[in-house]
């Protein structure tokens, strides 16, 4: 039996196989039920107990080479039909890219055109306090402008703690915080309690803008506005300020731009009148300064603010504000080739 051993383990080391099958059969003619090794370790139960020790050692070695054998030669073979199989001549798979959201387009865009001109940018918390968003701002306790926003509380008390209802409260931050000549851009998400619909939603992005300086009059706010309207509708654009109020702005306005999909002659968009509201400004009411330790007399300073979802509405003739927020692909989709 010894002989047996030997012989089979230099024809193990001479083995090669060309294919998956061709290692398939020299499995089984070496380690199946009736393979070479199988019929030594039925011989081996007849061997005498003296031999067992040295035969069983010579017999296992013979084994585990068979086996280590057996595996070297498959992964050969399976690596060969690989190669030689693979087709390189089809074009390689499409790399998917995503994109922006249109909103983080539209909102870098609003920042670009207007550091442009010296803004820097601001931010602040989305849960704040009472003073913050309302008292700072001109509004005061059970005041009749308070219900202008429909106020999401997280705690009411004599110091509520809401889910801010406008970025004006960066503004205020800011104004605690340095001190003339002031320049800033305040983008962000706010949050109001409104019904959910094609035109309204609970939560929306804003940029607010604040400038307060020496000698600021409403002639500059306008030239910042007529500015960024032509920045981004085009250099035609046209801009329309109609009087309005707000609590922390006095005087105020409402401003609208000229229809950029009719090109100002009346359509479905602009409701036949030529015109699209983007945003609201005004001069900043001096108790709004004052409450903010800043010298009304000394210091004059204008803020406006407008929608981002509202400018995105207008920029690529989106009609369903709910389009933001549902993560549908195929709307998301359509702002790839958007930088």
């Amino acid at each position: 039996m010894y002989e047996k051993i030997q012989h089979l383990s230099k024809e193990l080391d001479s083995l090669t196989a060309a294919t998956v099958q061709e290692t398939e059969e020299l499995r089984i003619k070496w380690l199946g039920k009736k393979g070479y090794i199988t019929v030594l370790f039925d011989e081996f139960k007849t061997i005498a107990a003296d031999q067992k020790r040295s035969l069983g050692q010579s017999l296992n070695t013979l084994k585990n080479a068979a086996q280590e054998k057996i595996q070297v030669l498959r992964h050969a073979t399976v690596q060969e039909t690989v190669a030689t199989s693979a087709d390189y001549t089809p074009p390689g798979d499409p790399q998917l890219f995503g994109a922006r959201h249109p909103i983080s387009i539209v909102r870098n865009e609003i920042i670009e055109i207007f550091t442009r001109i010296g803004y820097t940018l601001a931010e602040g918390p989305e849960i704040e306090d009472d003073w913050h968003v309302f008292s700072a701002l001109n509004f005061p306790p059970e005041h009749p402008a308070r219900d202008m926003q429909d106020t999401f509380f997280v705690r009411q008390s004599d110091n509520a703690v809401v889910l801010r209802t406008h970025t004006s409260s960066v503004q205020v931050r800011v104004m605690e915080s340095q001190r003339p000549p002031i320049r800033v851009i305040c983008p962000g998400r706010v949050f109001r309690n409104e019904a959910v619909s094609a035109r309204a939603h609970c939560i929306f992005h804003q940029v607010e803008g604040l400038y307060i300086d020496e000698n600021v009059s409403f002639a500059d706010l306008k030239q910042a506005v007529l500015y960024f309207a032509r920045e981004m509708f085009g250099k035609e654009t046209k801009i329309r300020l109609r009087p309005s109020y707000f609590p922390f702005t006095e005087p105020s306005a409402e401003v609208d731009v000229s229809c950029n999909i009719c090109g100002g002659r009346g359509c479905n968009i602009c409701k036949y009148t030529g015109w699209l509201e983007i945003m609201g400004c005004g001069m900043v009411d001096t108790n709004v300064l004052e409450a903010n330790d800043i010298d009304s007399k000394k210091y004059t300073g204008f803020a406006f603010g407008m929608g981002i979802e509202r400018v995105a509405m207008l920029k690529w003739q989106v009609r369903d504000l709910r389009l933001y927020f549902e993560n549908d692909v195929r709307f998301l989709a359509q702002f790839t080739a958007v930088v």
